[in-house]
């Protein structure tokens, strides 16, 4: 028998998430991830599952009210310490609140292993496949930081190391930053970016650089040539890993590699903090070779690593307005392309 209720300390959230066994530490269930939702007006719950007292579980739930339909959004969660044998009270607690709610679905993506966990387990529960692209990097491109700057070094593409060790020849200032001016110098350069690549930016990318600066959880990396901001990178550092969350890159300057020396240096920080790992985040799926993404994957893959494929985003319907959702994400991602 498991009981849940809101968890209002920090600390103890934290603490969970941060030891819990799992391959990459789950960053849309922090805590501060929390807070940059609660910053662009989203109401969330933090909810613990326990089990005889003890904390065995939590989820960050964010409720999504958008033209495309009202529903519940489980970004990486929940997250269970004994997912088969407690995700069912789990479930019928969520089921409740949502219609109580009178929301559409539930929506969720727990950060389970596509070869490891039987999908059959959602399936006979109701859920679905969402019709929607990778947005929560189902597909992820990790790399192990425990080796040697050398051995990493060696073990990339050889273009990707020919083009890193050509950076380090070229007047590169790479600068880890806090301040708001070079926040500010980014996302000029990342709205260029997003108009040359034809994509929405991400909103909220300067709450999540001020909400995970405040515990060092983050650093922009730009690269700087002859004054100007050329490409930069927000890193955030959190649980086991260093995730390469947000980039952006001058179109004019294409030919020098300062996305390559970027990373690298992004890579050394990550290991200064004991990190173990390093995620580039989303990357193709193996069976989409034209997809729109396929040239940024080529990037990532380059610096060495491996795919981690985690079970794509559910949805469980509550009710017919479910289907306007469906209709909608499904004509825009084959719009898209994805």
């Amino acid at each position: 028998m498991i009981t849940i209720q809101e968890v209002t300390d920090k600390g103890v959230w934290e603490n969970f998430l941060t030891s819990f066994d799992t391959s990459v530490t789950p960053f849309f269930q922090s805590w501060n991830w929390g807070d940059v939702q609660k910053a662009l007006g989203n109401t969330i719950f933090r909810l613990g599952i326990y089990k005889d007292d003890k904390l065995s579980g939590i989820c960050l739930v964010n409720e999504v009210k958008a033209k495309r339909g009202h529903y519940l959004h489980l970004r990486h969660g929940p997250v269970l310490t004994n997912f088969d044998k407690d995700f069912d009270e789990f479930l019928q607690y969520i089921k409740t609140f949502a219609k109580s709610i009178h929301a559409d679905f539930i929506r969720m993506s727990p950060l389970l292993l596509e070869n490891v966990f039987d999908m059959t387990f959602l399936k006979t529960r109701g859920f679905r496949n969402a019709p929607i692209h990778n947005m929560d990097a189902e597909n992820a491109w990790v790399l192990n930081l425990e080796a040697s700057d050398d051995d990493l070094l060696k073990g990339m593409r050889k273009t990707t190391r020919y083009l890193v060790r050509k950076a380090f020849g070229i007047p590169l200032e790479i600068k880890a930053t806090h301040e708001e001016e070079d926040f500010e110098a980014f996302m000029e350069l990342y709205r260029e970016t997003s108009v040359r690549h034809k994509f929405v930016p991400h909103r909220g990318i300067e709450d999540e650089f001020h909400i995970f600066s405040t515990g060092d959880q983050t650093k922009l990396f730009l690269a700087i040539y002859e004054g100007k901001v050329i490409a930069g990178a927000l890193i955030v550092f959190y649980g086991n890993q260093a995730v390469y969350h947000h980039g952006a890159t001058a179109d004019e300057f294409k030919n020098i590699p300062a996305a390559y020396l970027l990373q690298w240096e992004a890579i050394k920080e990550a290991k200064k903090k004991g990190k173990k790992l390093y995620n580039f985040w989303g990357v193709v799926p193996e069976d989409k070779p034209k997809h729109p993404w396929q040239g940024l994957t080529l990037f990532k893959m380059g610096f060495g690593g491996e795919r981690l494929n985690f079970i794509h985003a559910q949805d469980l319907p509550l009710n017919l307005n479910y289907w306007k959702t469906f209709a909608i994400e499904t004509a825009t991602k084959k719009m898209k392309g994805y």
